[in-house]
């Protein structure tokens, strides 16, 4: 498994550190990424499994996850959205989820959508082993 990015809008960001750290066993072992003000939430949030930390989202933190994306270094992406937020005002926002379509990179935006990526990839996790 290549990395697991994850961000969060600040209104969300107690819903994905609750998220992340109830599924903390099935993360060990897996490269996680996030942008850098999420990445300090999980930690204060008792998450112990590492996260490398990218810049804060509006410096930088987001065209270092479009490269990722492109490069194709990424198995799938976490983005819990504020629907408040409007993403055109947001060009970065924008260009991650046209690079995440484009790169064909599964995104999630909402718990619901991320457990689903997650028993996906056990299963196909298990359907490869001999």
């Amino acid at each position: 498994m290549k990395k697991i990015v994850l961000i969060a809008h600040d209104r969300m960001k107690p819903e994905l550190a609750t998220f992340i750290k109830q599924r903390q066993d099935w993360l060990w072992g897996k490269e996680l990424v996030a942008t850098g003000r999420t990445a300090e939430h999980m930690e204060a949030a008792a998450f112990t499994v590492p996260i490398h930390h990218l810049n804060f989202g509006k410096s930088g933190g987001y065209q270092e996850i479009v490269q990722l994306l492109a490069q194709k270094e990424v198995d799938m992406v976490f983005f819990f959205r504020d629907p408040e937020v409007r993403s055109a005002d947001h060009p970065d926002i924008e260009s991650l989820l046209t690079t995440a379509l484009e790169h064909n990179i599964p995104i999630a935006l909402n718990p619901a959508s991320a457990e689903l990526l997650i028993l996906g990839r056990i299963k196909l996790d298990a359907a490869r082993k001999p």
